[in-house]
């Protein structure tokens, strides 16, 4: 499933990154820890998190991951927008809670 196929099931919002929605979704890692994000994801998969300042949109570049979707209304702060469109990678928004986005995702994707 591609990003821009995940976005219009789920209607999702998107905050950035529309020249990128044809990347491909081979996973899905929820997390609000960094840190484990960087420990643990993987290479095009997307990530599902409540944080919205500019190292989301460094790690996920540096994961190489499909997209980053916000959860619970949250939106991107200007500085993560910038960074994400330079890095090419597509933000996404849902005012779902966590739970029911990955839940979600899960049923997409698998």
């Amino acid at each position: 499933m591609t990003v821009k196929e995940l976005a219009e099931k789920m209607n999702l919002k998107i905050f950035c990154g529309e020249t990128n929605l044809d990347r491909t979704i081979e996973g899905c890692y929820v997390s609000d820890l960094l840190s484990d994000v960087m420990g643990n994801a993987k290479s095009g998969m997307a990530w599902i998190t409540l944080q919205t300042h500019q190292n989301v949109a460094a790690i996920a570049s540096l994961k190489d991951l499909s997209c980053i979707i916000l959860v619970k209304g949250f939106e991107p702060e200007e500085d993560t927008l910038q960074h994400a469109v330079e890095e090419e990678i597509p933000v996404l928004g849902t005012s779902q809670q966590t739970f029911e986005t990955a839940g979600q995702v899960y049923q997409l994707i698998c």
